[in-house]
């Protein structure tokens, strides 16, 4: 696990649109090297096997990607980052951690609500879908209770 810099950004793009029907753009990205943003990298050897990006903001961490490269899934990568950022917000004295997924992603839920994330809302038609949108499931882990 380790920081992720702007020389990344090709490996980071290559596996996000690997991962993603709707992939985030190469300028979405470059956003988020500022310092409220917190982006890692998972890697096995030299090679960036997956990546999680979450902003701060207040006391709230929101987690706005985390994705594990095709090849390397089903390695525990997801978990990984998962419980690497909910430890470096917890380490910064950080309240909770908010995201969103798609309600098509079991896959993801399942990993969030075993890391210990509760489902608190939906967002009627929050992402692109093939056919339209598709709902988001809202959820948040306490970290500080």
């Amino acid at each position: 696990m380790r920081p992720l810099v702007r020389e990344d950004l090709p490996e980071i793009l290559d596996i996000e649109r690997q991962c993603h029907s709707h992939p985030w753009t190469e300028g979405l990205f470059l956003d988020c090297f500022k310092p409220s943003y917190r982006l890692w990298g998972a890697c096995l050897g030299d090679s960036l096997v997956g990546f999680s990006i979450v902003v701060y903001m207040l006391d709230e961490v929101q987690l706005l990607n985390l994705c594990a490269h095709p090849n390397a899934r089903g390695r525990g990568i997801g978990g990984r980052l998962l419980r690497h950022l909910i430890a470096e917000a917890t380490g910064e004295n950080m309240n909770q951690v908010v995201l969103e997924v798609r309600l098509s992603n079991s896959v993801a839920s399942k990993l969030y609500r075993k890391e210990g994330f509760e489902e608190i809302g939906r967002r009627p038609r929050y992402y692109p879908a093939p056919s339209g949108r598709e709902d988001a499931r809202v959820m948040s882990l306490l970290l500080n209770p």
